[in-house]
């Protein structure tokens, strides 16, 4: 049941509900949590899907906030019950003055005592603590990979981390690091060395160098592949080292020094996957924002050298202005001699 409707209020829609659902025959609720999702006009069917497949795993209630330009404020709604809809989806398109103020639209509508999770599939904002409709979530789902410079975003967002934030780009690196936590519990090796490998420009990438890190506390080596995505990671041991590879994106390789080398399933996981997963903890992912924290300490440790240069070309200055001042003060002194 599809329900459309144009130039409305958050009280019609919240109407429309009730109604649909005691015309559907069933007025009981039985939804866990409320998902709002912030997406444009290009975002908007691939974020539906997603969502809509993972309700089956949580029932909810899914508020798609489609937000669009144009100077004129308007209001509308689409409501979706029964049928291939686990719960309830509510597809509200906001413009103009309205999509200036959503909270006040899109709390009349959340789930009575119930946990809220945000989603933003592609830009979220910058300053999310600040943020209207963030401020009324528990949770908080990034996805640096969407953006233009996944990295800068990445670091942008650990720098504004709050808890209960956390990005797919982390989400995605799930069973890379059950795999190699399970190989250094097999092999409890002292690690020299840590190499990782992924295509350029891949977020989840960076953010397992800055896990590896901060859990081994050795220097690790990010190279760039041809992907997809994440292709290897390589702890180096006296004996060997333990790899585990993925060159096509589906089956891995897992080898640990003395053993038989072992084939993984370790498939690419798509969005439903990944939000499915994000949806099973209402709790702050502490792993996260330590792995977040070490992947700035990673940035401050390399532009530590440019500034110590700096520092010593500054030195070099000082005693080349310092030699040419003396010079000049000896000038006038062998001038009034040859006088």
């Amino acid at each position: 049941m599809i329900i459309t409707l144009n130039g409305t209020t958050s009280s019609t829609i919240s109407a429309e509900l009730l109604r649909a659902r005691r015309t559907a025959g069933s007025p009981a609720q039985g939804m866990v949590l409320t998902l709002i999702i912030v997406c444009d006009e290009s975002e908007y069917a691939s974020s539906m899907e997603a969502s809509v497949a993972a309700g089956r795993e949580h029932p909810s209630r899914i508020l798609l906030v489609v937000t669009a330009g144009g100077r004129n404020a308007s209001l509308d709604a689409e409501v979706h019950i029964g049928e291939s809809t686990p719960g309830e989806v509510i597809v509200i398109r906001m413009r103009g003055a309205v999509a200036a103020h959503p909270a006040s639209v899109i709390r009349p509508l959340l789930l009575p005592d119930s946990p809220v999770v945000i989603w933003w599939p592609g830009k979220a904002p910058n300053n999310r603590a600040a943020d209207e409709l963030a401020q009324l979530a528990r949770r908080r789902v990034t996805d640096a990979a969407s953006a233009a410079r996944p990295l800068v975003a990445l670091k942008a967002r650990a720098r504004d981390y709050t808890p209960g934030d956390t990005d797919l780009s982390w989400t995605r690196l799930t069973p890379w690091r059950a795999l190699l936590a399970a190989a250094l519990d097999q092999y409890p090796a002292k690690i020299k060395s840590v190499a990782v490998e992924a295509d350029r420009g891949n977020p989840s990438a960076d953010l397992l160098a800055a896990w590896l890190h901060a859990r081994l506390k050795v220097e690790v080596i990010r190279k760039i592949s041809s992907g997809p995505g994440m292709t290897a990671a390589r702890m180096t041991t006296a004996s060997g080292d333990i790899a585990i590879t993925r060159p096509d994106g589906l089956l891995a390789s897992y080898a640990v020094p003395g053993q038989p080398e072992r084939l993984v399933a370790l498939k690419r996981r798509n969005l439903t996957e990944l939000i499915s997963e994000e949806l099973r903890r209402m709790d702050p992912d502490e792993v996260y924002e330590r792995t977040a924290k070490s992947l700035l300490d990673g940035e401050k440790r390399t532009t530590a050298k440019p500034r110590a240069k700096k520092a010593s070309t500054k030195k070099t200055a000082r005693k080349t202005g310092s030699k040419k001042a003396d010079s000049t003060r000896r000038a006038p002194k062998k001038t009034a001699r040859s006088r």
